[in-house]
């Protein structure tokens, strides 16, 4: 008989870990009906009769976010056989909120609790007997990350399957809101089509639930007197009806865990929580974050990663590859443009991008390490401190951290901001975090003209989120954005050492999806380059790169750029490249730059050649306005697919662009100015831009930045008075 299975559970509770052990390869992705949210589907691995459905991650069946309404419609209108609620076995009672509304559904439900091997280190005790007699359903205890209970979990959804019975939840409120819930019942019983949901939709009706409103479809008469029913028990509690609602189930979960859950440890607090005394300290927090992103850029730029690139550059690539290719080529009878489009379109395009795949990988690595270990959540929610009083949510920092590896799905990752305004901004300005592909050219300029100095990537990651701030509170005054930020909700897990198997699987797979495209785009792009560069419009070899189709093309937007210290045809056919692929740009300077003849090395032909035209100050400016400038467009694709609007595009374009103009202008002429370079009308332009920053930045609005609306979720379990790392 074939099942389906419903994956339910908040956020970091381990559903996709077990969703991923449950279908392994058996799964397929697509989109929910009528929104671009993703939607993962799969079949067990070893019974094929079981689909799985993997819900986003949510805290409740309240239709606050997009999450919440794409689970909840699910659940109500596609009535799955079985509903597996995977909760974190370390913080029980707060995961337990969504188990009481997911039992009112009437839908058979199997309880996961999962981390069940960090509990037993803890010393903690579970008596599964009396939560299930508490509870009225199946509890498991599983560890999704270790497979541990899994085979078991699958067995009670088994027998669900061949002896389904009537499910019916245990649970009760106090004496008022059970009165009440009971008379709603017999209002709307005659108007139920929905089976066993009566209680269900008498609660949501309780809770002045708009959508639950109108599934019903009542009559005035009707909702007049359910109406007054909720007021007769807000009266009589003095409270509002969502808020007793909400504070009765928290009742019944804590009277549910006396006798059920037991820890024996000494009391005090947990490893989690000492360490985030220290890391998410208002004065502490902030330097920490820039000293560990500082590392890990210095090991994967300087160290560590410049090492394997330079292995891969000189030796893999150049005395592997390059040369005994180049050799072989010209003992052939091969025309010499075939072998100038070979050697120097493929190899010296391509070649020089994928020299510096090393360098991506020990950095996708290294922020694996960071996500996993479960750093990155504390970062979220140290920002939304900052991002607060500029008018963003920490919940921009999201697509922010997802964009290291590439802004298409970083924009897509804003789908999850429920505030039109706040999504919109955070689209426009998430491409500005430097994604894999911008790396390269991180690593380009630090190496050839700045030694290799460390502090050059870690100045365009903090650029990368300067910008966005900066961007915040000034967008953030305009009409079309101003607004109150979007509460942010984040569950924090514990500290743990991170799982090799995810770490790996994260850092592949961003590093594949970078190699795949240089394995495309890149080497269709690198034969443009070649061609544009070494034939003119008459389509006749050219010696000069000056007589070349891409020299006229640069020198149409050379002058452009020229205040910002690289107007040449050279910079200018690079950055205009890189809308293609952010990856082009290093691809134009390995042909543009680079190999010039006969092959000769990797990478250090091209920094001498660019530091015959480039001073540190240029180079620095070319780097900083293609990071900022207008993404790929692959991205501005996302980002059209997520406006949903040509117009607001159009406006990311042009913000972006306008954005990177300015920030690289200004470096370039005040350090000019610095050094005794004086361009009178550059720095004039340079100070008026400045000042009308500085206007910008400090003009009063009426954005309520109270720091006390935010709502956060940590390893306490959400009882936050005692948590120090809270206040």
């Amino acid at each position: 008989m074939k099942m389906r299975i419903a994956l339910a559970g908040n956020p970091n509770s381990g559903k996709t870990t077990l969703f991923n052990e449950l279908t392994g390869g058996n799964q397929y992705v697509g989109n929910w009906p009528g929104v671009t949210v993703e939607k993962k589907e799969g079949y067990y691995k070893k019974d094929k009769s079981y689909e799985i459905v993997d819900l986003p991650g949510i805290y409740s069946l309240s239709p606050y976010t997009l999450e919440e309404v794409i689970a909840r419609n699910y659940l109500i209108n596609e009535k799955p056989d079985l509903i597996i609620n995977i909760i974190d076995g370390t913080n029980l009672e707060r995961n337990l909120y969504l188990t009481t509304q997911l039992m009112e559904l009437s839908i058979p439900l199997i309880v996961a609790v999962n981390k069940s091997d960090v509990n037993n280190k803890r010393n903690v005790e579970l008596n599964l007997n009396e939560l299930e007699r508490k509870f009225g359903c199946k509890f498991v205890c599983i560890s999704a990350a270790k497979t541990q209970g899994i085979e078991n979990l699958m067995s009670s959804a088994k027998e669900i399957n061949e002896s389904p019975r009537a499910f019916k939840p245990m649970h009760s409120f106090c004496g008022v809101l059970e009165h009440a819930l009971a008379h709603i019942e017999d209002l709307i019983k005659d108007h139920m089509s929905y089976g066993n949901e009566e209680r269900w939709y008498a609660i949501k009706l309780f809770e002045r639930d708009d959508s639950a409103l109108k599934n019903l479809n009542l009559d005035e008469t009707i909702q007049s007197k359910i109406e007054n029913i909720i007021l007769d028990a807000e009266n009589e509690m003095d409270d509002d009806s969502e808020s007793i609602v909400t504070s009765e189930r928290y009742v019944y979960i804590a009277k549910a865990m006396k006798g059920s859950y037991i820890n024996k440890d000494i009391e005090g607090l947990k490893p989690s929580d000492k360490i985030d005394r220290i890391v998410t300290n208002r004065i502490l927090a902030l330097p920490i974050f820039a000293a560990i992103m500082f590392f890990i850029y210095y090991i994967a730029i300087t160290t560590v990663g410049t090492l394997v690139t330079d292995w891969t550059n000189d030796i893999f690539a150049t005395a592997w590859i390059q040369e005994p290719f180049a050799a072989w080529l010209s003992t052939t009878s091969a025309p010499m443009w075939f072998q100038g489009l070979l050697v120097e379109g493929i190899v010296g395009g391509a070649g020089a991008v994928l020299g510096f795949v090393p360098q991506i990988f020990v950095l996708f690595l290294l922020l694996g390490i960071l996500e996993d270990c479960g750093y990155m959540s504390r970062i979220a929610f140290i920002l939304d401190r900052i991002f607060r009083r500029f008018g963003l949510s920490g919940k921009s920092f999201i697509p922010m951290l997802i964009s290291t590896g590439c802004a298409v799905p970083g924009i897509m990752a804003c789908r999850t901001i429920e505030n039109d305004r706040d999504r919109k901004m955070t689209i426009a300005t998430t491409s500005f975090v430097p994604c894999g592909a911008k790396l390269p050219i991180i690593a380009l300029i630090a190496g050839a003209m700045f030694g290799n100095a460390s502090w050059v990537a870690a100045s365009a990651y903090f650029l990368g989120i300067g910008a966005i701030v900066l961007s915040g509170i000034i967008l953030k005054k305009t009409q079309r954005f101003k607004g109150d930020p979007a509460p942010f909700i984040m569950e924090l897990p514990e500290y743990h050492l991170p799982r090799p198997k995810g770490v790996f699987s994260r850092m592949w797979e961003r590093g594949w999806s970078f190699i795949r495209k240089a394995g495309t785009i890149i080497v269709l792009s690198s034969l443009f380059i070649w061609f544009s560069s070494s034939y003119s419009w008459s389509l006749n070899p050219v010696e000069s790169f000056d007589n070349s189709i891409l020299y006229s093309i640069g020198s149409l937007f050379a002058w452009i750029l020229k205040p910002l210290g690289f107007g040449n045809a050279k910079a200018a056919s690079a950055t205009i490249l890189g809308l293609v692929a952010k990856e082009n740009v290093l691809a134009a300077f390995g042909i543009l730059y680079g190999y010039q003849g006969e092959l000769s090395g990797a990478g250090n032909e091209i920094w001498r050649n660019l530091q015959a035209e480039y001073t540190a100050l240029s180079a620095y400016s070319f780097l900083v306005f293609n990071l900022l400038c207008a993404p790929c467009f692959a991205a501005i694709g996302a980002i059209k697919r997520e406006m949903q609007s040509t117009k607001w595009t159009w406006f990311a374009i042009i913000y972006q662009t306008g954005f990177a103009y300015s920030i690289s202008l200004m470096i370039y002429q005040f350090g000019s100015l610095l050094i005794g370079n004086i361009n009178p009308l550059g720095v004039t332009a340079a100070t008026l831009i400045l000042v009308l920053f500085i206007y910008r930045l400090l003009k009063k609005d009426n954005v309520n930045t109270d720091d006390s609306k935010k709502i956060s979720l940590t390893t306490c379990g959400g009882n936050c008075a005692g948590c120090k790392s809270c206040k």
